[in-house]
């Protein structure tokens, strides 16, 4: 093989490693956010928040655009702002309470070019209340990622309403009140 056609191999193989190490970390993102909490052994919100903070670069952006969404989620430019903006979404309880969401990812479009990344995605989720309340979400998702130190991270994330829609009252026959799927 020539120089020339192992560096080609080289890098299209690098784009292959990247494209699936930002799979894994939008797919982890979105697993941390679900409730109840999938993870194993994470014991509160606190724990989670700071895993999901530990996917951002130091100088991120978590936004939610467009005519319902930049109201609703705003702005947080930096790790310490994200980790508020979490903060206060499981830091206050609502009632009724929130007992599951779980997203879901589809329609998925990754661009890699050297260190940086762009990602779409739409995602849906379904949301259950206490009271017997339901509704369906959906979002795109047009997020951007950067490696540093050789591991990627989210450099953005930007999120924005396709619909949201109320579904029949107590719609899911059964639902987990905590997940044990990741335990040993």
């Amino acid at each position: 093989m020539t120089a020339d056609i192992i560096a080609a191999l080289t890098a299209r193989v690098e784009c292959l490693e990247a494209e699936s190490e930002i799979r894994r970390i939008q797919a982890r993102y979105m697993f941390l956010c679900d409730t109840p909490c999938p993870e194993f052994g994470v014991r509160d919100d606190a724990e989670r928040i700071e895993l999901i903070v530990d996917l951002y670069t130091e100088d991120a952006v978590w936004e939610g655009v467009g005519e319902y969404y930049t109201g609703q989620f705003g702005r947080a430019e930096g790790k310490a702002a994200i980790r508020e903006h979490f903060q206060n979404f499981w830091g206050q309880k609502s009632d009724p309470a929130l007992l599951l969401n779980a997203h879901y990812l589809t329609s998925e479009q990754i661009h890699v070019d050297g260190d940086e990344a762009t990602g779409q995605w739409i995602h849906m989720q379904p949301w259950l209340f206490s009271d017997g309340r339901a509704l369906l979400r959906s979002s795109r998702l047009n997020n951007a990622f950067r490696k540093e130190d050789g591991r990627w991270r989210v450099s953005r994330t930007r999120t924005e309403n396709v619909f949201i829609a109320p579904l029949t009252d107590n719609f899911a026959e059964s639902f987990p009140s905590t997940s044990v799927l990741m335990r040993p």
